[in-house]
């Protein structure tokens, strides 16, 4: 895929990101300061695990469509929601929070719960390929990331988040979305595919992921 393309396809995100980034921080804000609800860690982990589920879902499925090789479909899969999940959902929002001040406690689920992590991807990516099914809404890839993101800045401050700082969590929250959210649908499972197949003009815009040839 041509970088225009992957422009073009970036251009289409921003809209669903925008609007997911906004709405996420809404619902914090209510929840957290008007019902006084804490923010957990519990929270971060299920959001993070199921955003790994869904975009190992899409990857592995948009790779086996195009390449029907199982072990490779699995292994750009789980890798590519491993590495690109952990980069939107931890190391950008600890680079964004510390920016902030927040002295940010670096969690990275991989290593703390591997088996978790790495089952969810497992499962995900061996359901992606067995059901050919790589429609998926892109408000749900976009919302999970958002939440985890969202949720992790919160957890792992070593500083107060008090509610002046969600002006800049937006801009953090966004990025963190944003540019691996386009890698991981549009990018990565292509790279490995090459040009051996026709590629799809879309992968997850629109509202869905992938377009059917």
């Amino acid at each position: 895929m041509r970088f225009k393309e992957f422009l073009k396809e970036l251009k289409h995100h921003v809209p669903f990101t925008l609007f997911a980034t906004i709405a996420a921080i809404l619902l914090i804000i209510f929840f957290k300061y008007f019902l006084e609800q804490q923010i957990t860690e519990f929270m971060f982990e299920l959001s993070h695990v199921l955003h790994i589920v869904v975009s190992s879902f899409v990857t592995a499925g948009i790779y086996y469509k195009y390449n029907k090789k199982l072990i490779p479909a699995l292994l750009v899969g789980i890798f590519g929601a491993i590495i690109i999940g952990s980069i939107s959902d931890i190391i950008f929002p600890w680079l964004g929070g510390n920016i902030l001040g927040l002295h940010m406690h670096f969690h990275l689920p991989v290593i703390e719960v591997p088996v978790v992590v790495l089952g969810a991807t497992i499962a995900g990516s061996i359901l992606g390929i067995k059901t050919g099914f790589t429609k998926l809404p892109h408000f749900i890839h976009v919302f999970l990331s958002v939440f985890a993101s969202l949720f992790y800045l919160l957890t792992f401050s070593g500083a107060m988040f008090e509610l002046t700082y969600f002006a800049a969590a937006f801009f953090i929250v966004f990025i963190s979305v944003i540019i691996p959210c386009c890698v991981s649908d549009i990018l990565f499972p292509f790279f490995f595919i090459g040009n051996k197949k026709e590629k799809p003009s879309s992968c997850c815009c629109s509202g869905r992921v992938d377009s059917d040839s």
